[in-house]
């Protein structure tokens, strides 16, 4: 590596070789090269297996610890003066604890391993939208993979120069015992820390932890927005208009930001370009509309569920250069998942490590999956056959729409428009899936997840609330709100909306209101299309199926009242004023059966 000229990384790095005490130091320089050469060693150290390059060029299988293999939210803490300044949807730790219980860890934690510098870019190197970050870990799952997911090496040493503002990001896999693992987030100091676990989100530092919640924490004190979004661009007769959408976990965001469009609206020409597929940095543009960057270089993806039908886009970006952690090892060095792609392999090794084959039962008679239901896998990008040509652009794109949505059986519409700003951020604000029978706890029970945001928000959500109030009135032209749910069901249980690229016709619809066109209803809820305002064409829907899709029934809201309360009252004096009068104004419409 060249001369380092930024002292106060040099020092930084310096401090915690005599902390850690590795065996030696490697500066990341983010080259082809080193990238081959990172792999072989990591490939004759155990830590990957190369699969059948023939069948999958540039592709490796990995599996993590059975203990290590999600992000564990009850171990990650934000570390501020001020308890407060956390909230109640965060863990709080002081700052002085959180320093000196990951300094008991990390001391000669590194010892007999190499301790890896990745300098690194989240955003085009040198946008005004990009934040870099140095992270030092000892672990080489860690650098392979912070080499597809964000911008590394020299050039980003170039871009910090002599004083550049970066942020601290110290990993370390210590010994993988749950009791030593923390993931430590210090806003006030930009820096984070995370030790005994060597799991994507724990230990990629430049995804959740520095994308989400130190960025949020920056963009509330910068005027912009750090969101847990899709950017996706949708083309028509030569112009390309593009929305952010957030969803909660199990709600198919992966799936929309790679949309192919529907057979029966291919004689209108669109193209669906994606942007990125999790995360959106959103800056107020010199033309007054909100302009957003995907930060990062790359797909982490969750594996199981990912097929031809549900994401062929996402199948064609996995088939070269890609690492798959926690999915079934195919004997002849295949990899598969449940409710993947074709058939599972006659033999192989489950991701814990044990054989495994079709079939296999549990002494209860209990299928044993071969899959993590969280494993994942990680590529490029670039390789995505929808990735928007202007995905790096340094300006970001212009945002047309921002779209919230949740997982709700009964209650939301498949589609409905916010009042105004203020009644958007009340319903991002909202947001909430009701449990399936597949997840742990009662089924139908409401799950609020704030913007899709909870996990994610490095402050006190009620200050969040405020900064998108606030946010509102500084953009001079503010992109319209909506909300959108895929996933009403019938009084038979079954889907009304057949989703996935079907989809498109929501967007559509989106984008005429958008364009002062569109035909639309207001209810006490919002806007909602009108009986013809979406372009079914092709789309055999059921009769009668348009009108329950679309159905707003004031009781249920009403009854909905009970349970966004109780979320608003744990946030107290931090709760903007203005979410309580949008919540009373709700209450107050939804009286009326019927809106002029």
């Amino acid at each position: 590596m060249t001369h380092i000229v930024h002292e106060g990384l040099k020092a930084w790095v310096d401090e915690t070789v005599k902390l850690g005490q590795p065996d030696q130091v490697y500066w990341v320089d983010g080259s082809q090269e080193e990238r081959s050469r990172l792999t072989k060693r990591a490939i004759a150290r155990g830590f990957i297996i190369p699969l059948d390059q023939e069948k999958y060029p540039g592709c490796y299988y990995s599996r993590s610890n059975p203990n290590d293999v999600a992000r564990t939210e009850h171990l990650t803490y934000i570390c501020t003066r001020k308890r407060e300044e956390a909230g109640p949807t965060n863990n709080w730790m002081s700052p002085e604890d959180g320093y000196a219980k990951s300094k008991e860890i990390i001391k000669g934690s590194m010892a007999g391993r190499t301790m890896y510098v990745i300098p690194f870019s989240m955003g085009p190197i040198g946008s005004p939208f990009s934040k870099i970050g140095v992270e030092i870990t000892d672990s080489l799952y860690v650098v392979l993979n912070m080499l597809i997911m964000a911008r590394v090496g020299h050039k980003v040493l170039d871009q910090l120069g002599t004083a550049g503002a970066f942020t601290k990001c110290l990993h370390t896999r210590a010994d993988l015992d749950v009791k030593h693992r923390l993931i430590l987030h210090f806003p006030e100091d930009n820096a984070i820390v995370s030790t005994g676990s060597a799991y994507g989100g724990n230990a990629l530092l430049g995804k959740k932890c520095l994308a989400l919640r130190i960025a949020s924490w920056q963009a509330r004190k910068e005027n912009w927005l750090a969101e847990h979004m899709l950017i996706l661009g949708i083309e028509k007769d030569g112009k390309t208009e593009y929305v952010t959408a957030a969803f909660p976990s199990a709600c198919g965001k992966t799936n929309l930001a790679m949309l192919i469009p529907p057979q029966g609206l291919k004689a209108k020409g669109y193209r669906i370009w994606t942007v990125g597929d999790d995360i959106a940095w959103l800056r107020i543009g010199p033309d007054g509309r909100l302009w957003a960057c995907n930060p990062e270089a790359g797909f982490f993806g969750v594996a199981p569920g990912t097929n031809s039908k549900t994401n062929p886009n996402a199948i064609a970006t996995m088939k070269k250069n890609t690492i798959f952690t926690n999915v079934v090892l195919g004997d002849a060095l295949s990899v598969w998942w449940e409710d993947g792609e074709g058939a599972p392999p006659a033999s192989g090794t489950s991701w814990d490590g044990k054989p495994w084959k079709p079939g296999l039962k549990d002494k209860d008679g209990k299928p044993v999956p071969g899959a993590h239901p969280n494993s994942r896998f990680t590529a490029p990008a670039g390789q995505c056959p929808s990735i928007a040509p202007n995905w790096e652009d340094p300006k970001g794109v212009p945002i047309s729409a921002m779209i919230f949505g949740g997982r709700r059986e009964r209650l939301a519409p498949l589609v409905f428009e916010a009042l105004d700003w203020a009644h958007g951020v009340y319903v991002g604000a909202t947001v909430a899936s009701e449990r399936t029978a597949a997840a742990v706890g009662k089924v139908g029970e409401v799950r609020r997840d704030p913007m899709a945001m909870l996990p994610f928000c490095g402050y006190n959500m009620g200050d969040y609330f405020g900064h998108w109030l606030r946010m509102g009135g500084d953009i001079p032209k503010p992109p319209k709100i909506f909300h959108v749910n895929w996933f009403r069901k019938d009084s038979t249980g079954k889907f009304l909306w057949p989703g996935y690229g079907e989809n498109l016709r929501v967007l559509e619809w989106i984008l005429a209101r958008c364009s002062g066109k569109g035909k639309a209803v207001q209810t006490p809820i919002g806007w909602v299309p009108a009986k013809d305002g979406l372009d079914l064409t092709g789309l055999n829907l059921p009769a009668g199926a348009m009108d329950k899709l679309l159905e707003v029934k004031p009781d249920e809201w009403t009854a909905e009242l009970d349970g966004v309360k109780s979320f608003f009252d744990q946030f107290g004096a931090a709760l903007p004023e203005e979410l309580w009068k949008q919540f009373e104004t709700l209450k107050g419409r939804l009286k009326i059966k019927v809106l002029a």
